[in-house]
């Protein structure tokens, strides 16, 4: 192609990258500090009894997670609902999944566990484990990345299947039911997945681990992007890793050869105790890393990696 040619080329296609981007920008704008304190003060409260999985606290955040898929307009996995039961030793418990289609029959999962504790050995008179951190906070990462994906108003390349797992507690039941029973795993390009992004190391408050699929350099070389672009409050902590198993719901995944973005802020005193409460979520820093996960999460649904 000659310079002339490539230059005509290059400005057909810049308006074209401009008014996708003005698309982008619309979903990336709903991501609010202010909605994050409310999903995660709901599901870490008091009245959700820790989140136990199979029990009524489970229960009752299956069903808050539920009704705001609903209200979004984001539509159930498959023809019988968003919950997906499952009995492990005979506990009952529910995966919740919803879909936003894309215009191949690939996917993208973005998930993150929705279950906790429940109550254990009281701490200071309380023995409510709430789970602000482990992990409402994740819980409000996939939930802000589906209404966000919604608003774009355009269809991506892949389908984006948004998955809260139960019983992650339990020994990433959930996930593991999932990837042990997709018909369609094969079509299932990558995985996204939180695990506990609302805090941070006493001496690093604004660190963030961010694993991803070794093989996958892209994954790492965007978020550099975007944080020189858009200045993000946290310090990522680049983490290359040949597959991505073990902590958390990206096990599964990575063990059939999907490739992992994982975001983490790593453990803390208050971690699977009852002081894991939502007044100790560094907002600012949690909407950040969700509003850097929706670039990626576009990013993974329609470019080539």
């Amino acid at each position: 192609m000659s310079r002339i040619a490539f230059t005509f080329a290059a400005l057909l296609l810049f308006p074209l990258a401009l008014f996708s981007q003005k698309y982008v920008e619309r979903g990336y704008r709903t991501i609010q500090s202010s909605d994050a304190r409310v999903f995660v003060g709901t599901l870490a409260s008091d009245s959700l009894q820790g989140r136990d999985a199979g029990k009524e606290g489970g229960q009752m955040a299956a069903e808050y997670i539920v009704s705001l898929l609903e209200q979004w307009g984001i539509k159930p996995l498959g023809n019988d609902g968003y919950l997906h039961p499952f009995t492990v030793n005979g506990c009952d418990m529910n995966n919740i999944l919803a879909v936003i289609p894309g215009k191949s029959n690939e996917y993208v999962v973005v998930g993150a566990h929705y279950d906790h504790l429940g109550f254990g050995m009281a701490i200071d008179g309380d023995s409510c484990y709430n789970g602000a951190d482990d992990n409402a906070s994740g819980v409000s990462a996939v939930l802000q990345i589906a209404r966000a994906v919604k608003t774009v108003r355009k269809t991506p390349e892949r389908g984006i299947i948004f998955a809260f797992w139960d019983g992650e507690e339990k020994g990433l039941l959930g996930s593991r039911h999932f990837v042990e029973n997709c018909a369609f795993l094969s079509q299932v390009s990558a995985y996204m997945n939180f695990d506990m992004i609302g805090r941070g190391p006493v001496d690093n408050p604004k660190h963030v681990t961010y694993f991803y699929t070794a093989s996958h350099p892209a994954f790492g070389d965007w978020l550099k992007e975007d944080m020189e672009l858009r200045g993000f409050s946290f310090i990522p902590d680049y983490r290359a890793w040949d597959k991505p198993v073990g902590g958390s719901d990206n096990t599964w995944f990575a063990k059939n050869g999907i490739p992992i973005v994982w975001y983490h802020t790593e453990g803390h005193p208050d971690c699977h105790m009852p002081s894991d409460i939502p007044d100790k979520i560094d907002y600012e820093k949690m909407t950040d890393i969700i509003r850097a996960a929706f670039l990626c999460a576009w990013r993974l649904a329609n470019e080539n990696y």
